[in-house]
C-alpha cells in the first residue's frame, strides 16, 4: 500500500476568516505600525489634495512621516517651488486638522516616462508638377552650389 502525503497545515499567524487586507496587517504586532504610517500618511494625502489647487495636484504625492515633517515628492521643479511656498500654510492645515506637523519638505520625484520607439523615417512625397519645378530649378544652379546639393538630395529622397 502506498502512502499518500497529507497536506500540511497552513503556518501563517493571519486570522483564517474574512476581513480586508488592513485588518490582517493591523492584527499582526510586526505590521501593526506599518498599517498605522500607511494610514497616516493616507489621511495627510486626502487633506493634501483637498487643500492645494487643482493645478499642483498631478503628479504631487505624500511620500513619508518622518518626525513630524511631511515629505511630498512631485514630478515637476515648478511645482516643487510652489508647494516650498505654500508650505507654512500647508503644514498650518495640516495641525489645524489634528495632524501632527512640524514642517514640510518638498522634493522632486521625476517620474519615469516610458521609452519612446524610434519611427521609422517617413519618405517625403512631393507632387510631379513640385519635382519638375524642382529639377528644373536645379538644374539651372551651379555644380559646387549648397543649394542644389539640398534639392538634388530632397529629390532622392521623395
Amino acid at each position: 500500500m502506498s502512502s499518500i502525503p497529507r497536506a500540511r497545515k497552513p503556518t501563517s499567524t493571519l486570522p483564517l476568516g474574512r476581513g480586508t487586507l488592513m485588518n490582517h496587517l493591523a492584527a499582526a504586532e510586526a505590521f501593526a505600525r506599518l498599517s498605522e504610517q500607511a494610514n497616516r500618511l493616507q489621511r495627510l494625502q486626502i487633506l493634501l489634495d483637498a487643500t492645494l489647487p487643482a493645478y499642483l495636484l498631478p503628479g504631487t504625492h505624500v511620500a513619508n512621516l518622518k518626525r513630524g515633517k511631511v515629505v511630498i515628492h512631485t514630478d515637476s521643479g515648478a511645482v516643487a517651488v510652489k508647494l516650498r511656498q505654500l508650505a507654512p500654510r500647508l503644514a498650518e492645515g495640516f495641525v489645524q486638522q489634528g495632524q501632527e506637523v512640524t514642517g514640510i519638505e518638498v522634493r522632486v520625484q521625476a517620474r519615469r516616462r516610458p521609452a519612446t520607439s524610434v519611427r521609422p523615417k517617413q519618405s517625403k512625397v512631393i507632387g510631379v508638377r513640385p519635382k519638375q519645378a524642382l529639377t528644373s530649378l536645379a538644374s539651372g544652379l551651379e555644380d559646387d552650389s549648397p543649394v542644389k546639393r539640398a534639392l538634388m538630395k530632397l529629390l532622392r529622397n521623395a
